[in-house]
């Protein structure tokens, strides 16, 4: 636990918008070296590492797991040696971060993020993906990380971004619909492409097959920021 503290210490020393920062600032697609940047939901943490390897530091990152640092190790392949690689590059990861709770997380409510993230936000395959059961269940998930987000976001230029698969059933999640009623302003929809993030594995996360990886097929990324960011 000192270790923990002395991690969330020092990355609270962090000032993305030093000078020197600024001065070799790096981009990987919507994201910057200079972005506070929350990871939510993260499975072996290879998008992570994969941002952080674009940079060239992961100073800039919180990256965050529903799971415990011991079952990272057991479900996927490359999960501890990703976690240590990003934490060599200045990452602060979290463990036990429920998506729907992280406002709450005692260090995480005391921070304001640029860029909030989370890729295929699942709950695992409880029912028929298309059945109405499996379908409020994402959707409950997908309610509280909006409303928890929402929290840790930044005021000025602050984004959520969900990346999400297209078509049936996912359309069914009614996602801008949810953003919008706890006052989120859908800014953008961006196709994703996994080759755009190097080393990036999409993981499966649940069951005997959490190793794995999924078909993505046609998906996009959803940018969100406040709706009081578009009236000033």
């Amino acid at each position: 636990m000192d270790t923990q503290h002395k991690k969330d210490d020092d990355y609270d020393d962090l000032d993305t918008d030093d000078e020197n920062v600024k001065e070799s600032e790096k981009w990987k697609k919507h994201y910057s070296s200079n972005h506070k940047i929350l990871l939510v939901g993260e499975g072996d943490f290879s998008f992570s590492l994969s941002l952080a390897t674009a940079f060239g530091t992961a100073h800039n990152l919180v990256a965050t797991s529903l799971d415990s640092h011991e079952n990272i190790g057991k479900k996927y392949s490359n999960g501890i040696s990703n976690v240590r690689e990003l934490e060599e590059m200045g990452c602060l990861v979290l463990y036990g971060v429920d998506a729907k709770e992280m406002s709450n997380h005692f260090f995480l409510k005391t921070q304001r993020f640029d860029r909030i993230v989370y890729n295929f936000p699942h709950v695992g395959f409880l029912y028929p993906e298309n059945s109405h059961c499996q379908i409020q269940l994402n959707k409950r998930l997908v309610k509280g990380f909006l409303s928890n987000a929402k929290v840790l976001l930044r005021k000025e230029g602050g984004e959520i971004h969900i990346t999400h698969k297209e078509g049936d059933p996912y359309n069914k999640w009614d996602m801008v619909k949810m953003a919008e009623k706890r006052g989120l302003v859908l800014m953008q929809v961006v196709p994703f492409f996994k080759d755009d993030y190097p080393g990036y594995d999409n993981k499966r996360a649940h069951g005997k097959l959490s190793n794995q990886t999924f078909t993505i097929g046609e998906s996009s990324t959803y940018k969100f920021n406040l709706q009081t960011s578009l009236s000033k």
